[in-house]
């Protein structure tokens, strides 16, 4: 398998889960301005949408969007347990937290990356993102992850999305669950392999 992926992006989340798994896969990297991979490849004519994750698979196959990714490649291994079983009710809540993702963290962001938006309009954007994260904070009390249980793909996924409070000087700690839940999440040993797999790759 091949995963496309570009640092600092939403395909941290399942470079994570590949590394979890423990399955094989080539990382090639994309930039995001020229839409070229770091092997000369048109990255458009691989994913036309124009950005990462995508998952190449060994029949050729590419998939798309990072939720369907990391459900599908924990479904690769079920034995490892970073999802449910399909139709449980637990498999339901997984949805729900990856479309709660998608749509309120990762779609809150989206907007504040526009360094056209307006100040009044960035304003309403970063208080519609906080309350979100009000609403994670609540959820991770008394919990060591989203789901019962243990860690699963969903954690990939917001504590990937969780990281680019940074770059809008978002201080994690006015919500106290939050960066214990993070600090926990960044002490698996395939989150530090990922995050020095991306450090280490050549532009």
């Amino acid at each position: 398998m091949k995963l496309y992926y570009s640092p600092d992006t939403c395909s941290l989340s399942p470079h994570i889960v590949l590394r979890e798994l423990g399955l094989p896969f080539t990382l090639v990297r994309v930039d995001n301005r020229t839409k070229r991979t770091a092997d000369g490849a048109d990255f458009l004519a691989i994913n036309p949408k124009g950005y990462v994750a995508a998952l190449e698979c060994n029949d050729g196959q590419v998939l798309t969007e990072g939720p369907a990714i990391v459900q599908y490649l924990a479904d690769l291994k079920p034995e490892a347990g970073l999802a449910p079983a399909n139709g449980s009710w637990q498999r339901s809540r997984l949805h729900e937290w990856l479309n709660f993702i998608s749509t309120e963290i990762h779609g809150g962001f989206g907007p504040l990356f526009n360094r056209q938006l307006p100040d009044t309009a960035r304003e309403w954007w970063q208080a519609r993102l906080e309350k979100r994260l009000g609403y994670v904070d609540d959820a991770l009390r008394g919990r060591s992850h989203l789901l019962e249980g243990d860690f699963s793909v969903a954690d990939a996924y917001l504590y990937t999305v969780l990281r680019w409070a940074g770059f809008f000087r978002m201080d994690l700690r006015r919500w106290p669950a939050i960066p214990p839940y993070m600090d926990r999440i960044a002490q698996r040993p395939s989150v530090q392999a990922a995050l020095a797999a991306e450090t280490a790759a050549p532009a």
